[in-house]
């Protein structure tokens, strides 16, 4: 993706650590805290999210099409690539939060999202 920037390992790590947990199953509801993020025939809904600067944050992230390429997300730092099964949201949790802003994309960099850090 255009305008990769480097982060520090322990985002990394904390990207790395989160992509392990998005293959635990979550509820279709959203815990208090938590960002929901569809994944729609539009893309993905909401493309811009406001987190708060340097918290930890949770994505609950379903993808509700079959008519689109995101059936993963690929973040911007080099990190983990999360699949997105059909009907089925997946948790990320991005321990180390956002510093600034954090792109993503699907894995053709068709789609594409953004979390930005207030």
């Amino acid at each position: 993706m255009k305008g990769h920037r480097r982060w520090a390992p322990a985002f990394v790590a904390a990207l790395v650590a989160g992509a392990l947990l998005a293959g635990c199953a979550a509820r279709e509801s959203v815990p208090p805290g938590a960002t929901a993020i569809s994944v729609t025939e539009n893309g993905f809904e909401p493309a811009v999210v406001t987190v708060p600067r340097g918290k930890p944050v949770t994505l609950i992230v379903t993808r509700r099409t079959d008519r689109t390429c995101a059936t993963e997300l690929v973040f911007d730092a080099p990190g983990p690539r999360v699949e997105l099964p059909l009907g089925k949201p997946v948790r990320i949790d991005l321990a180390a939060g956002v510093q600034d802003t954090l792109r993503y994309a699907c894995g053709m960099d068709m789609v594409r999202g953004m979390l930005v850090a207030k």
